[in-house]
């Protein structure tokens, strides 16, 4: 067992380094299809579907940070600069019919930004931001 650990640390320190590297559908798929499935498709209400609406929540602007508050996407060991790519990826591979006509990619800057709060019920917050809006 002794001489397996240290494999298994070169092993682990190794897939976490190339994490940085990788595309941002590859971090999608090590990062986030655990809970939205490869496909981008949630479990709603908790877990939502990543098609479409992510691309009409942005016309709220409370919802912008949210894509990046969530524990999920906050509490990810990739850097902002991973992680913007990875919610920029996800907006236009499964939302590019329905984002807004002024959309700009988030920023590095944002999901710093963004990412200091971490939301303790997405849930709730979605609700009184977007569920009530008039889409």
């Amino acid at each position: 067992m002794r001489a397996v650990f240290p494999i298994l640390l070169i092993a682990a320190l190794s897939a976490a380094n190339a994490a940085s590297g990788a595309s941002p559908r590859t971090n999608y798929l090590l990062y986030c299809s655990g809970c939205h499935l490869p496909s981008g498709v949630g479990n709603p209400p908790n877990v939502p579907t990543l098609h479409d609406e992510l691309g009409r929540m942005l016309v709220v602007e409370e919802m912008r940070p949210y894509l990046v508050q969530v524990p999920g996407s906050s509490q990810t060991p990739l850097t902002d600069a991973d992680l913007a790519a990875v919610v920029n990826w996800m907006l236009y591979e499964f939302n590019a019919d329905t984002l807004p006509e002024d959309f700009e990619p988030l920023t590095v800057e944002e999901v710093t930004e963004a990412r200091k709060t971490i939301l303790a019920d997405p849930l709730k917050y979605r609700i009184r931001y977007w569920k009530d809006y008039d889409h």
